[in-house]
């Protein structure tokens, strides 16, 4: 969305671009602008060449592995880190060939997934609902939603991510009642009570050893696994109660920041310059530091332990060691480098009984979420209406055109009727002329409202001896 002003008015020196955002976040973002008369210049939200499924299943894994494997590249997104790695596992052991990628990974393997699902060498990658934003990649055949997202604005991102070179693409989502279950309760899951709200903020306070009054813009390393277990909270309701306080603007959580070391001299010149009779070495690496840092008796100085040690022809090993020492004799402090998530508190440390929570931004936004979820939880029950139309609705984009390239349509245009006789008989005749074929190919030779009874067809030629399966999940003739 671009704000454009009238012929009066000074030329805006900011704009909003997003990817997807229904009227009344349109309504919001110029609001947020100050745009008082914005131009909106919006493509259309059609994308007809993804065929979009959705399908109730109660055995996600063997329904992702039926889809995943001979479709190209795909993506599978899953809710957590965990069923990433999950499901990934499950792929690979079936003798699917997909990378894992979740933020709790480290940074090289991170990339080394990336960058073998981008250069073909993966041709699937399991991932959180991050992955994605930011790449570049046109060729994505599959998109599967292994758990049904929470709202359709990320749905529709994350199908999206699929055929962006204009060729026909898949986007499947499989939901099951746990995920119907889960997205009734996650309103009340995402906005706890008050009470709630100030017991977290009292437990970070603890946790990180902050004293009212202590002033504000310092980082504090972390682990929201460790403060849980520390407090007896449960992870996802702590999760979301830390969200809704930091966009409060009392701190902001990061997955990994980086600091360096830093010193500060807390004593005088003069005690250093005792080191030199009892402690040489001590003495030598304290004038070496100050060499190399004039502002290490002002003020706590970032270091490059390796330059240190460079410098003063030490170890580094040897160079911190001998820090540590001066720390402990209190002639100086010494923070560590450190990686890995971090809180950075940006207000000064209050009682959590005098808190000020703003209530009524926490309510609109509970109001919103709730309607998002209605919307998602009608889209996943649908079976009578368009699916893009109801996609397009949603977005403001009216139409009461049917798409022609979603499940619903499908079924309204495939209403076939046939016997299991007759499509044994198909079948067999399609493997011999074939030759051999997966499971996948040749359930796409049939139409999809007889997708299910193809497979179970096919299971019972197994069954019967005329149909065999190799190791690498190909179907041929029994001969």
């Amino acid at each position: 969305m671009l704000p454009v002003p009238n012929s009066d008015q000074e030329v805006p020196s900011h704009f909003a671009l997003t990817a997807s955002a229904t009227l009344a976040v349109q309504k919001d973002i110029a609001l947020q602008l100050q745009a008082r008369v914005p131009k909106i210049f919006k493509y259309s939200f059609q994308r007809p060449n993804i065929f979009y499924e959705i399908r109730y299943t109660e055995n996600k894994n063997a329904d992702a592995l039926r889809q995943i494997g001979s479709t190209g590249t795909s993506i599978v997104y899953c809710r957590s880190r965990k069923q990433t790695e999950s499901v990934a596992r499950y792929l690979n052991q079936s003798g699917r060939d997909a990378a894992v990628y979740h933020a709790g990974m480290p940074k090289n393997k991170r990339e080394l997934a990336q960058n073998d699902w981008m250069q073909n060498k993966t041709p699937a990658v399991v991932a959180t609902t991050a992955f994605g934003m930011g790449i570049d990649k046109a060729d994505v055949r599959t998109v599967l939603h292994y758990d049904a997202p929470e709202h359709l604005e990320a749905y529709y991102q994350e199908a999206g991510r699929a055929g962006r070179d204009g060729k026909a693409s898949h986007a499947l989502l499989l939901y099951n009642n746990t995920d119907i279950i889960r997205l009734q309760e996650s309103t009340e899951l995402h906005f706890p009570p008050e009470a709630y709200l100030r017991q977290v903020y009292q437990s970070v306070a603890e946790y990180l050893q902050i004293a009212i009054g202590t002033e504000p813009n310092q980082y504090y390393p972390f682990d929201l696994a460790d403060f849980c277990r520390k407090f007896g909270l449960l992870a996802i309701p702590a999760s979301h109660a830390l969200r809704l306080l930091e966009q409060e603007g009392l701190w902001t959580i990061t997955e990994s920041v980086f600091h360096p070391a830093t010193i500060q001299f807390i004593t005088g010149r003069h005690t250093l310059d005792e080191l030199a009779d009892n402690y040489p070495n001590l003495h030598y690496v304290s004038t070496g530091l100050l060499r190399l840092y004039g502002s290490i008796f002002q003020y706590p100085t970032a270091i490059r332990l390796s330059a240190v040690a460079k410098q003063l022809r030490l170890k580094q090993e040897e160079a911190e060691q001998a820090i540590y020492r001066l720390a402990e004799m209190n002639l100086l402090e010494y923070n560590k480098p450190n990686e890995g998530p971090q809180l950075f508190f940006h207000h000064y440390r209050v009682d959590s009984r005098h808190l000020i929570i703003d209530l009524k931004r926490i309510d609109t936004l509970r109001k919103t979420h709730e309607t998002r979820t209605i919307a998602m939880i009608a889209f996943l029950k649908n079976e009578d209406k368009c699916r893009e139309q109801i996609i397009l609705n949603y977005f403001g984009e009216e139409t009461t055109k049917d798409c022609g390239h979603c499940d619903v349509c499908r079924k309204k245009q495939n209403k076939v009727s046939i016997s299991d006789k007759d499509l044994k008989t198909q079948l067999l005749e399609l493997l011999k002329e074939k030759k051999e074929l997966p499971m996948q190919e040749i359930v796409a030779q049939f139409p999809v409202i007889i997708k299910e009874q193809v497979i179970t067809v096919i299971r019972e030629l197994v069954d019967e001896g005329k149909l065999s399966l190799n190791n690498h999940l190909i179907f041929f003739l029994t001969k």
